[in-house]
């Protein structure tokens, strides 16, 4: 006898800039799984849904209020994020204080955010895969130090401690904190576990794959970051959520990939900013690695040279774990590291005749030079001599910068392009000239001063096409002598064997800058390039051109390594009750009227949260962003501040609460950005 249809209510999430589920009735013999995806009418279209929660339906009478719509068809008949990832994601949109729907949808693989089921063959990709055990699986043993093997000795006992803390291994560049996730990792394969490792930056992914693939041999391995085509990254996301992938290695979003088996995880670069989203759903992939190691109660691990100053602050008040690797394996040693004042020469190409002469000796003992720019292009101003026109972004508050290669002018703000104008605009004067340089124009000036060396550029530009990175690093590796030019895109994470000599240019601007975290990723990003000279037996070099060479916190820095450095910067933050202190949300709003309005928008907020939550909450601006124009909108902010997170979440709560009317909202973008990193 079949069974009667029952009639369920359905909440579901909808990728819309909505704070709530919508709900839909359902009939069938059995509600859908939590996580599966539903077609939904909405207003007009259809639209994928992802059902979030069900219950039975009340018995309907004649003088119900309304009737729900009806969900149009069920496309899965599996979860696709499972009850764990579910939580997460919730969590996420509470802290974060961003639309569920968007939350949700943002962890799907953009194929699973089209109305179509999945094809048999990625179903069967879904189907639940049993790992098999498996012992011994690794190969290719370096041979630890005695101080890797206490630090992993330290780390194992900490994992068998009841409750678990978070743990940061602050290694030096060259240490050896990649044999350490290494050798974590094996007991777990083992046991027929999952581990996910997040980095930065697309460029570590290949060198960590590779590194992972020679001491696992043919371990299935998913990587997922967002290079990768929407099938690529579909199949990877399957296989890590069936279970068949057991290491999973991608970038930011990669922490919301399911992993039915997940039984650590590894955050390398912790400190890297790269980890922040920073538009639309602004969250932190560090912080959400913590949690989610929290909630299923597994250990994780973050490593770095140069920790952030929250970890360290964490580390200091016994919230985390800390271990030290000092040393580099073997014979090689940190780099000298020098400063050199560029005041009293004329630059060539950006470099002192000193760097030049140091360039020149290192290619003639066969040994290759990095020089570190962190600025594509050929130069960030184009400007006339005559009249002192300069090209700037027609939609934006910046100049433009000029592309030689491509002959262009491109916003690197905004992405606006434009050919480079034959004549000044102005005047008509046909000699044009350049101010300033970037990577672009420094390779050409390199190339010129040492037309027999290979010259490498290696930033987001030269490496935009697939397979463009991974060809430019094997060209590396297989020249010597050789120069490498490049961007922070080269700050971590490499190993190259015979670079004895890192040149660094143009940190001026950051140690001049008055937004508070500019000298910590001044510092993290100076120790991380330096550390990439002299990582093999060959004694490193480090040259630090500036013009402010007694800047006390780069003497600081360079005397004395990045942890006193840390620690003073930590002093002035407590100062001033700036995270990790306290804490903050960033509060934006854009118009493209004007800057007048979107500061009078956020005036109303501000007045706002006198009203409501008085002296709890500290108020900076509202004022103009530092990049005050953008894509043809003024962008001003207002910056939130509280010794206490709970009022600060209060305050948030308060401010986004359906029934606040703020006017003058018409033509107005705002959002909010809890534990801002970027100010501009």
């Amino acid at each position: 006898m079949t069974q009667a249809p029952s009639r369920y209510i359905l909440h579901i999430a909808v990728p819309r800039p909505l704070r709530t589920l919508f709900s839909y009735s359902y009939a069938n013999v059995s509600a859908p799984l939590l996580g599966t995806r539903v077609l939904i009418p909405l207003g007009k279209q259809s639209a994928v849904g992802l059902v979030i929660r069900a219950e039975i339906a009340p018995p309907e009478t004649a003088d119900s209020p309304f009737t729900l719509k009806p969900v149009e068809a069920l496309l899965d008949t599996t979860p696709l994020p499972d009850a764990h990832l579910l939580e997460l994601l919730h969590w996420a949109a509470r802290y974060y204080h961003h639309p569920v729907g968007e939350v949700i949808f943002s962890a799907l693989p953009v194929a699973l955010r089209k109305p179509k089921p999945l094809s048999s063959r990625l179903q069967k990709l879904l189907g639940r895969y049993e790992a098999p055990t498996l012992a011994p699986i690794e190969r290719n043993h370096l041979q630890l130090t005695d101080e890797q093997q206490q630090c992993l000795h330290s780390i194992e006992q900490w994992n068998l401690q009841a409750p678990l803390r978070p743990i940061l291994l602050h290694g030096i560049t060259g240490s050896g904190k990649t044999e350490i996730y290494l050798r974590l990792i094996a007991p777990l394969f083992a046991a027929g576990k999952q581990v996910l490792v997040i980095v930065p930056e697309i460029g570590l992914t290949p060198q960590l794959l590779l590194r992972f693939a020679h001491f696992f041999g043919d371990t299935p391995m998913a990587c997922l970051h967002s290079a990768l085509s929407d099938g690529e990254r579909m199949k990877a996301w399957l296989q890590a959520r069936s279970g068949e992938a057991r290491i999973i290695i991608g970038t930011r979003s990669a922490i919301f990939t399911p992993a039915p088996n997940l039984a650590l995880i590894v955050i390398d670069e912790e400190h890297d900013a790269s980890l922040k989203q920073q538009e639309g759903f602004r969250y932190h992939a560090r912080d959400l690695a913590i949690k989610r190691a929290q909630m299923l109660n597994i250990p994780i691990v973050m490593g770095t040279a140069t920790p952030s100053l929250e970890s360290l602050y964490n580390a200091d008040t016994a919230r985390f774990h800390y271990v030290r690797l000092n040393q580099r394996p073997g014979t090689t040693r940190k780099p000298d590291l020098q400063i050199q004042d560029t005041r009293p020469f004329e630059l060539q190409a950006g470099l002192t005749p000193h760097s030049l002469q140091a360039i020149r000796t290192t290619l003639a003992r066969g040994e290759q030079v990095m020089v570190f720019l962190n600025r594509r292009g050929f130069a960030p101003a184009l400007y006339c001599p005559s009249c002192g026109w300069q090209a700037s972004c027609q939609h934006c508050s910046v100049k433009m910068t000029w592309h030689a290669r491509r002959n262009k002018l491109v916003c690197h703000h905004c992405g606006a392009e434009q050919a480079t104008p034959l004549r000044c605009p102005q005047c008509q004067n046909p000699q044009l000239t350049t101010q300033g340089q970037g990577t672009e124009r420094l390779e050409l000036a390199l190339q010129t001063h040492f037309p027999a060396a290979v010259v490498v550029r290696i930033d987001r530009d030269s490496t935009s096409r697939k397979g463009e990175l991974e060809a430019k690093l094997a060209t590396v590796r297989s020249n010597d002598p050789l120069i490498l030019v490049g961007t922070q895109m080269l700050a971590k994470g490499h190993d190259f064997p015979n670079l004895t000599l890192v040149i660094i240019l143009d940190i001026d601007q950051s140690l001049l800058s008055t937004d508070y975290r500019a000298l910590e990723r001044l510092g993290q990003l100076l120790i991380q390039v330096a550390g990439r000279a002299g990582r093999a037996d060959k004694a490193g070099r480090v040259i630090l051109q500036t013009s402010q060479p007694d800047h006390p916190m780069l003497h600081q820095l360079v005397g004395h390594g990045y942890t006193p450095f840390a620690r003073q910067l930590l002093e002035d933050r407590k100062r001033w009750h700036f995270p990790p202190f306290g804490y903050q949300a960033l509060i934006r709003a854009s118009s493209t009227a004007s800057m007048e309005k979107a500061l009078q928008f956020l005036e109303q907020i501000s007045q706002l949260l006198i009203v409501t939550d008085g002296a709890d909450i500290q108020r900076l601006g509202p004022i103009p962003a530092l990049l005050e124009k953008r894509a043809n909108r003024y962008r001003a902010q207002l910056l939130l501040g509280s010794q206490h997170r709970a009022a600060l979440h209060a305050a948030l709560l308060q401010l986004l609460n359906p029934s606040v009317k703020l006017p003058g909202r018409s033509g107005i973008r705002w959002s909010v950005d809890v534990d801002p990193i970027d100010f501009s």
